[in-house]
């Protein structure tokens, strides 16, 4: 009797098992390298018995992955057997290596790859994982727990469009800038405890992504209190943060209105040119003496629930504003808003200018003055926190830097309008 057989394309099989062994293998190695009992040959071989059952079949895909789990439960009662304690980190990522070897075998290229190198990555940043999470305060850590609630619990929740006539009040579009903005600055924020005493210039960037007003003033507070001895890198890391507050206003433009960042880079693209070429220029100029400690920036977490209902009543308003102000006074009145709201929050302002592009109240080359104004605005409001330092050489050095800031805004925006009148001619 002939037993009966079936026929698989080879080179599909092939290529799926080899790709399965492939992540066994890779995320295998790191556990070998940490001297691991369960290693490189036992990852290998899990992967390949997750894709051979994907290759079988749902059914089979199952039963492979309880195979799986039968092994890790012998290979744990081994181990505590041996007075080793269990492997649960080792396990769990041997069970996650089995699921990656069922969607090989099923045809998925993409998926378990990605989750191959996520273990990996998982497994070999063991300490600074440990280490950042200990590090953590009971602030920072309810922050975190703050933004989940928000994205999965809140926003499901709330309806959806405007709960008004004008499309003012959009509680889900309110809620996901809120969260946008509060949530890049609360990641600034933990990169800045994490890499931030390592020099002044990334401290002022990251303290700048985080809230620019803050990180002008204490920078200019560690001139005062040092004598005028960090003078040269203060000037530089408040530059940086400059710069950096007008590349978060330009994210948020091209996250939420693409269209009005076209409106907007020229004279945005200049300002950070100006940046870039002050803080440097004077880098290469700088004497070795000069001490190169980083000042400790004493910033919040701007994501808790005074942050966010903060940046949601400020955004509400500006919106209202805006739209109260382009009824009376046209576009003139949209930019005085812009103009008044940068002394708040430029971050805040440019959302709202966006909000209001997407509801089709202003127009896209509108809103990217708007984003422009409170930009510079912002620029311009660190001259008097830095005049509450009373360092005089620091006062002329930022005096004469904002100028030429500012100076390059202006003309990005006469180069932007001249292009755009030439283009309607």
């Amino acid at each position: 009797m002939i037993l009966p057989s079936a026929q698989w394309p080879y080179l599909q099989a092939l290529i799926r098992l080899l790709l399965a062994l492939a992540i066994g293998l890779f995320v295998g190695a790191e556990r070998e390298r940490r001297g691991k009992e369960i290693g490189l040959r036992t990852f290998g071989f899990a992967a390949l018995l997750g894709g051979l059952g994907g290759l079988l079949g749902d059914s089979y895909a199952l039963l492979s992955i309880i195979l799986l789990g039968v092994l890790v439960i012998l290979l744990n009662v081994q181990t505590l057997h041996a007075g080793q304690g269990t492997q649960l980190t080792t396990s769990a990522a041997l069970l996650v290596v089995g699921f990656t070897g069922v969607l090989c075998g099923q045809g998925h290229t993409l998926t378990p790859a990605a989750v191959a190198v996520m273990t990996a990555a998982l497994l070999a940043w063991k300490e600074p994982l440990a280490g950042f999470t200990l590090g953590l305060t009971e602030v920072e850590l309810r922050s975190a727990i703050l933004l989940a609630i928000l994205a999965f619990v809140l926003y499901p929740a709330l309806p959806e469009g405007s709960l008004d006539p004008w499309h003012l009040f959009e509680p889900r579009e309110i809620l996901v800038t809120v969260m946008l903005i509060a949530g890049l600055g609360f990641v600034n924020y933990i990169l800045l405890k994490v890499y931030g005493a390592r020099g002044i210039e990334l401290t002022g960037f990251l303290g700048g992504l985080v809230n620019s007003s803050v990180a002008v003033g204490e920078l200019a507070q560690r001139v005062q209190e040092t004598h005028s001895q960090m003078t040269d890198v203060a000037y530089r890391g408040i530059l940086l943060a400059i710069a950096a507050m007008i590349l978060r206003n330009s994210v948020l433009l091209l996250i939420l209105a693409p269209v009005a960042l076209a409106a907007a880079a020229p004279a945005l693209g200049l300002m950070l040119v100006a940046c870039a070429v002050l803080a440097f220029r004077l880098r290469r100029s700088a004497t070795v003496t000069e001490p190169q400690a980083a000042p400790v920036l004493n910033l919040q977490s701007p994501f808790s629930l005074k942050s966010a209902l903060k940046f949601g009543a400020i955004l509400l308003i500006i919106q209202a504003c805006s739209m109260l102000a382009q009824q009376t006074l046209g576009q003139i009145g949209v930019y005085a808003v812009s103009l008044f709201g940068g002394l708040f929050s430029s971050a805040s302002t440019v959302a709202a200018a966006a909000g209001l592009v997407t509801n089709g109240s202003i127009s896209p080359s509108v809103a990217g003055l708007c984003a422009v104004i409170a930009s510079l605005t912002s620029v311009l409001i660190s001259l008097p926190l830095v005049l509450q330092s009373h360092e005089k050489q620091l006062i002329r050095r930022l005096s004469w830097g904002i100028a030429f800031i500012m100076l390059f805004g202006i003309l990005g925006v006469l180069a932007q309008a001249t292009v755009l009148h030439s283009f309607v001619q």
